[in-house]
């Protein structure tokens, strides 16, 4: 899938003894390909986890267009905008997201079921053997670590076997050793065609990308790599 932002912004009001309003994130015109990682790298409170929800079809811009292909997403009436995103793209959210009574594989799984798609399961056991946590699949979430259940939201995202995958912090509960199966991951899916995008803090992800921007106060600059 080809991502492109046209001149994309989101801004808010707020009373400030007359009406006034602030970006938190300026208007940005990027394209994403197919078959690449990009790493958008930021402080927090910079505005990255609001791009990524602008691209993702989670949060309406202020202004511009956001395009997956040639479907302008946010023309898109809600539930058939959410047809297309569980078809086309998977969000790892910065916070936890499992089920609770659900076990790990149930949870990698669920994504398929929601439309009535066939359940991925020999992918749901690719991606926990190559994230190390195959050995859990029968085990709920309360047993899990926060490293843990991280390695599970990233695997089912990646079982899905969806064109487009957002990622806001993946590696943020993770050691070493774990981070780098996460950015190998990554690295395998664009290798596999997908549209590989990844919002961090940590510096390590400019590591597998092929492209990277930089969030500051909601605006974005490209890095030289």
């Amino acid at each position: 899938m080809i991502l492109r932002a046209e001149n994309a912004g989101k801004r808010y009001f707020r009373k400030t003894g007359q009406a006034n309003f602030f970006y938190a994130v300026e208007p940005v015109s990027l394209t994403l390909d197919p078959g690449t990682v990009t790493v958008l790298v930021g402080r927090s409170e910079s505005g990255k986890t609001t791009l990524l929800h602008l691209l993702a079809g989670l949060l309406t811009p202020s202004e511009g267009t956001i395009y997956w292909d040639d479907i302008d997403i946010y023309s898109l009436a809600d539930a058939a905008l959410s047809r297309l995103r569980n078809e086309r793209a998977g969000v790892v959210p910065q916070g936890r997201s499992a089920i609770a009574t659900l076990t790990v594989r149930e949870n990698i799984l669920l994504p398929s079921q929601l439309y009535g798609r066939a359940a991925p399961r020999e992918a749901a056991q690719r991606w926990m053997e190559a994230l190390g946590i195959a050995a859990l699949a029968d085990a709920r979430p309360a047993a899990l670590s926060g490293g843990e259940l991280r390695r599970m939201a990233i695997a089912r995202v990646l079982a899905q076997d969806t064109a487009l995958i957002l990622a806001d912090e993946p590696t943020g509960d993770l050691d070493d050793e774990n981070t780098r199966l996460v950015l190998d991951a990554f690295r395998q899916a664009a290798a596999d065609g997908k549209t590989v995008f990844l919002v961090t803090h940590e510096h390590e992800a400019l590591s597998c990308a092929d492209r990277a921007y930089r969030m500051d106060g909601g605006r974005l600059s490209a890095l030289q790599l």
